[in-house]
């Protein structure tokens, strides 16, 4: 494991420390300098004194589980600046900023559709889910779900019967299958697709885990298709997550005398988009999905021309969020005057730009 990965580790494992705030600290600083850092700019970047101190003496034996974990074959740990990231879930407020994953990770990045529902729900919803989970699959997009009974189990059985792929994101750590009669699905998924947790792997299920877990399955994905929910329903969490995101809603309509459909009518009643066939689906996210598999083919084009380019460990370090100067000298260990020559040739080169607190990478570097 990288040292990078250790320090990510040391990261999450700060208590109470947000998603949002790991993202401002290292968009200021390099994950390696934190530890020389005084603690009065720790605690400029939100530290408290107690978050300051599990940082300069974090808990080994986490780490060490972690990396233990990790270790075993098929299993991952991605965190926010690995090129295998998926480049949807990276867009959103409060992403992970680490990712466990069982499974093959690739998948992450591939075009995908949520699916989500009652746990509860008729024999109907049931059959839908697997259908239309089916068509999808045989489309080529991938199913993703929360691993829950009901719509979201027959969601992610349906891709597999399909031959296709599906994402199982769990409220719960990836040793800790939740529900427990889904442990035959769970390892079925595993060979056919990925499970995904943001918490560590021997975490229990939690209520509190839930929503979390919600807004990573709508992340990952280009749409969600909330298939039947009641009124009270945590799919319409995740609807409305998916909105927030910028994502497109999609509701199958639901008689009136079900109750267990009265959520996603009511979504339709608010704009959700009513469909009745995956074709009416695909139409409707095609562009959102076409731009992940144009992000995918930038992405390893980079890779195969990393070398090529100029500077090649300074344009590494300058990403989708502005670094300053100061910042990259010190990550590329290099003294200012040069790294602002080579940001300038760069820039000329079309592949950085200057904004308002440093530089970005433009979409041709």
């Amino acid at each position: 494991m990288s040292r990078e990965l250790e320090w990510w580790l040391r990261l999450a494992a700060v208590p109470r420390l947000g998603s949002q705030a790991v993202s401002k600290v290292i968009s200021r600083y390099p994950l390696h300098k934190l530890d020389a850092l005084e603690d009065i700019k720790l605690a400029a970047l939100g530290f408290k004194p107690a978050q300051i101190q599990a940082l300069r003496q974090p808990d080994f034996s986490i780490i060490d589980k972690c990396l233990t974990w990790a270790a075993a074959p098929g299993r991952h740990i991605i965190s926010l600046t690995d090129s295998r990231y998926p480049y949807l879930l990276k867009q959103i407020s409060g992403a992970p900023p680490l990712l466990f994953v069982d499974g093959d990770p690739h998948i992450l990045s591939l075009p995908q559709l949520a699916m989500v529902g009652s746990r509860h729900a008729s024999n109907d919803g049931l059959s839908l889910a697997h259908a239309f989970a089916k068509e999808l699959a045989a489309h080529d997009v991938v199913v993703t779900s929360g691993l829950a009974l009901g719509i979201d189990g027959r969601a992610h059985r349906g891709a597999l019967d399909g031959k296709g792929k599906t994402i199982a994101v769990l409220g719960s750590g990836l040793e800790k299958i939740y529900p427990a009669r889904h442990r035959q699905l769970s390892d079925d998924i595993r060979e056919n697709g990925v499970l995904a947790s943001e918490l560590w792997p021997w975490s229990p299920p939690k209520p509190a885990f839930f929503p979390r877990r919600n807004r990573i399955i709508s992340g990952l994905s280009t749409g969600v298709l909330v298939v039947e929910a009641a009124m009270k329903s945590g799919s319409l969490i995740t609807a409305r997550l998916a909105l927030e995101q910028g994502r497109d809603v999609f509701a199958l309509p639901g008689s009136i005398h079900n109750p267990h459909a009265k959520g996603s009518n009511g979504l339709i009643k608010q704009g959700a988009f009513l469909v009745e066939s995956v074709d009416e689906i695909l139409e409707q996210v095609g562009a959102l999905a076409g731009c992940a598999i144009n992000h995918q083919l930038e992405v390893a084009q980079a890779q195969v021309l990393q070398e090529e380019l100029p500077f090649p460990e300074l344009l590494a370090n300058v990403g989708n969020e502005a670094r300053c100067v100061d910042v990259l000298a010190e990550i590329c260990d290099e003294p200012v005057h040069e790294i602002m020559m080579q940001l300038l040739e760069l820039e000329l080169q079309g592949l950085v730009t200057a904004v308002p607190g440093g530089y970005v990478r433009t979409r041709r570097g």
